[in-house]
């Protein structure tokens, strides 16, 4: 063939920050090993490769042995290894300082590790705005390769994309590859022969074509069913004996071979954008039912290879508008990062510095702020472990600011970014944000001690997939035991996903303010039946701050009504200096004598997994009332309490008036690449009383929130209980 073409086959192998360990060992025992096992045999293949940096580390720690096999193969040609941010953050949603500082740590790890040159990066998610060009570049990258749907988007013709791009910012120059997406869906699902068939297509219309392959390494082995496909019934073997059998015509070579053999075949500018499956995500969840509908309308129509190309979806960064929880992280994010960078001007502990910057670039992993064919957002133990780093690198910006003793303060901005006052309160114990102008809800509630967010959870919202679930019962789709890419599969873990659809209209926080009906049941509570009679949840309330020499206040009010009786809520959040316990507070005034309102309280709390016997309610006894799965039912209490006896953490709600009690989980249906689940999210508790007013028209309830990291969690003495029953003081006037 007189023309002959490279391929480029660029392997990501990644595992997020937070992961578990057996999942991470399953992904190396199935995927990351067989693969270069049977790479070794074939002295003609060469592979670039990614390695995320969660992933690295594990493997330096865990797995050294084969760090050192890719480190030989490093030496020898065969393998070269991208860079890129070392934590696999979507360069997008970070500051620049964050982005050049982020490349540049792993540029380090991965010069140290195999002693070789870092000149391309892997861009995470292929997540792309031009104005990352100028902070890569700045980074020492000279190269990278996203999509060919980039390359589409930007209006060029899908014959010209085979090898690689000039593009440019602020006279910023940068190499871009295009990766082939129909390599990406034949390799490794289908005959191996197409692909050699594609591949001399695109020789014979493109001189010096490179052909770009660039996908998840754990498709190699991890994907469901694809670990026997590709080893068991050696796929990959065929691939690698076809590729060498042609490799007179059909040469695999590096990326960095690739930038220097072939010349770039001219000046290209990419929109925002991603790969298309992600883009089609992004779009809010009734968009993409839409999308697909039109789609797979004009499939088969005969000009639809002409238009497809101009067929767009949506933008990345509108994950942090379609799911509330992945702002409250981006945010959290920014203030840390930000705090960072002022310290940076002022503290000299380098070393100090430097241990709350790894903690917050582990804190910008991209997997739990956004979902798609991934549970991503979904899965609680992500969500936590953000927090948890995110929390860790606050707790030593906070000592730098306060020391090691005790303080307390209160302060408010704009933290979420939506042009409206949140409040911040904290102490050496907490940190609580609230968001008067939201039902005056707190949403996120941090224990120092345990780096957990109490109120990392999620509201059940309507997904694109759930039409699927809907549709199929819980029949599953598609063969089992065939190899097939996670976009094509319908697969169910449990039987009658579909009955457990269920969708919020607010956000699972706490501090809401509820009016029900008064003979409504905790059944019409749990599946969302039961009607909302007043208009406080998610309303705008009044904010005041108190503070004083040791303890600081957040004071609410909103003039509302339930049942269009019009009465005056006023609640209030009070935390001291070197104190764990919450103090909270209510005063309702213009309340009628003859007429009885039904008040629920709702708390929600997460990171508590449900169905172990070491995370349990407990009541004033001590006596344990069931999993933190379970529901519960109860009157006349005047306490409860929540266990986490693996996490540590200790939560005790106590009541000066008696109350209902109703406690229930919060469960989402959601996707993984495995197929579709039920997710245990959080717990609500909601105390309950049915009121009405005193002769000037008022009612008042007080409660404390006590929460305690407990190194011996096993032990719920009656000391711990005696402790959350002190006496209380009068908090609102």
């Amino acid at each position: 063939m007189n023309h002959p073409v490279r391929l480029c086959l660029v392997l990501h192998n990644h595992q997020p920050v937070g992961n578990f360990n057996g999942v991470i060992e399953q992904a190396f025992n199935e995927s990351y090993l067989p693969f270069l096992e049977v790479l070794e045999d074939y002295p003609a293949i060469k592979v670039t490769l990614h390695t995320s940096g969660p992933l690295l580390q594990w493997m330096i720690q865990n797995q050294s042995s084969y760090v050192r096999r890719v480190a030989s193969l490093v030496a020898a040609g065969r393998i070269e290894v991208l860079g890129g941010p070392i934590y696999e953050s979507i360069l997008t949603m970070l500051p620049s300082r964050d982005r050049i500082g982020q490349i540049h740590a792993y540029t380090d790890l991965l010069q140290d590790t195999f002693g070789t040159e870092v000149a391309g990066m892997w861009v995470p998610e292929r997540v792309w705005e031009s104005s990352l060009t100028t902070d890569i570049v700045r980074a020492g990258i000279r190269y990278t390769l996203l999509d060919d749907y980039h390359f589409l988007a930007a209006g060029w013709a899908s014959n010209s994309l085979a090898g690689s791009f000039i593009t440019e910012d602020d006279g910023n120059v940068l190499r871009v590859f295009s990766g082939c997406e129909r390599l990406r869906y034949l390799i490794p699902f289908a005959d191996v022969n197409e692909t050699i068939e594609f591949a001399r297509q695109t020789a014979l219309s493109q001189p010096d074509a490179v052909l770009v392959c660039g996908d998840d390494g754990e498709k190699f082995g991890t994907w469901p069913d694809t670990h026997h496909h590709v080893y068991h019934q050696g796929w990959l073997r065929r691939f690698f004996d076809a590729l060498t059998a042609n490799q007179d015509w059909l040469q695999t070579c590096t990326l960095a071979e690739a930038a220097n053999q072939v010349p770039p075949r001219g000046k290209v500018y990419l929109p925002d954008c991603s790969y298309r499956e992600m883009t089609e995500w992004a779009l809010p969840a009734k968009q993409q039912v839409a999308h697909h509908s039109v789609v797979s309308e004009f499939h088969d129509h005969p000009h639809w290879q002409r238009l497809q190309q101009f067929v767009r979806a949506g933008n990345w960064r509108n994950f942090k508008s379609r799911y509330t929880e992945a702002n409250e992280m981006y945010s959290r994010m920014m203030q840390v990062s930000r705090k960072l960078d002022d310290a940076g001007r002022c503290c000299g502990d380098v070393d100090l510095l430097s241990k709350i910057e790894d903690h917050l670039y582990r804190g910008q992993c991209n997997c739990a702020y956004w979902h798609g064919a991934f549970g991503g957002i979904y899965l609680p133990h992500l969500r936590n472990a953000i927090y948890s780093e995110l929390i860790a690198a606050d707790n030593k910006l906070d000592y730098l600011e306060h020391g090691h003793g005790h303080w307390v303060e209160a302060t408010s901005d704009d933290y979420n970014f939506d042009l409206k006052t949140e409040v911040r309160l904290a102490n050496d114990q907490l940190v609580l944000y609230a968001a008067p102008a939201d039902g005056g809800m707190i949403y996120e509630l941090d224990v120092r001690a345990a780096r957990h967010n109490l109120l990392a959870t999620m509201q059940r919202r309507f997904e694109a997939y759930h039409e699927k679930i809907a549709g199929h019962g819980s029949h599953t789709d598609g063969q089992l035991g065939k190899a097939e890419s996670i976009h094509d599969r319908i697969v169910f873990k449990q039987q009658g996903l579909d009955q457990r659809l269920q969708y919020d209209t607010y956000p699972r926080k706490s501090f809401l303010d509820h009016f029900y009906d008064n003979d409504v049941s905790l059944n019409a509570i749990t599946t969302g039946e039961a009607m909302e009679r007043g208009d406080f949840v998610a309303a705008p309330f009044e904010a005041r701050l108190r503070r004083a020499a040791n303890k600081v206040q957040l004071q609410m009010s909103r003039d509302g009504n339930a049942w269009g009786v019009p009465f005056r809520i006023t609640k209030a959040l009070t935390i001291q200096a070197g104190s764990s316990t919450i103090e909270v507070a209510y005063l309702i005034e213009g309340l009628p004598q003859d007429r009885t309102f039904h008040l629920g309280l709702e708390w929600n709390f997460a990171g508590l997994p449900a169905g172990a016997d070491d995370r349990f309610y407990y009541n004033s006894s001590g006596q344990r009332l069931g999993q933190l799965g379970s529901s519960l039912d109860l009157h006349d209490q005047d306490q409860i309490g929540l266990i986490d006896c693996w996490l540590g953490v200790d939560i005790n709600l106590h009541f000066d008036r008696p109350t209902s009690l109703w406690s229930f989980p919060i469960e989402t249906v959601s996707q993984s690449e495995a197929g579709f689940e039920l997710v245990h999210q959080s717990v609500s508790v909601q105390p309950h009383w049915w009121i009405s007013g005193d002769r000037e028209g008022k009612w008042s309830m007080q409660m404390q929130i006590q929460i305690a990291k407990r190194h011996q969690p096993q032990a719920v003495t009656h000391n711990i209980i005696q402790a959350a029953m002190g006496n209380f003081s009068h908090l609102v006037h």
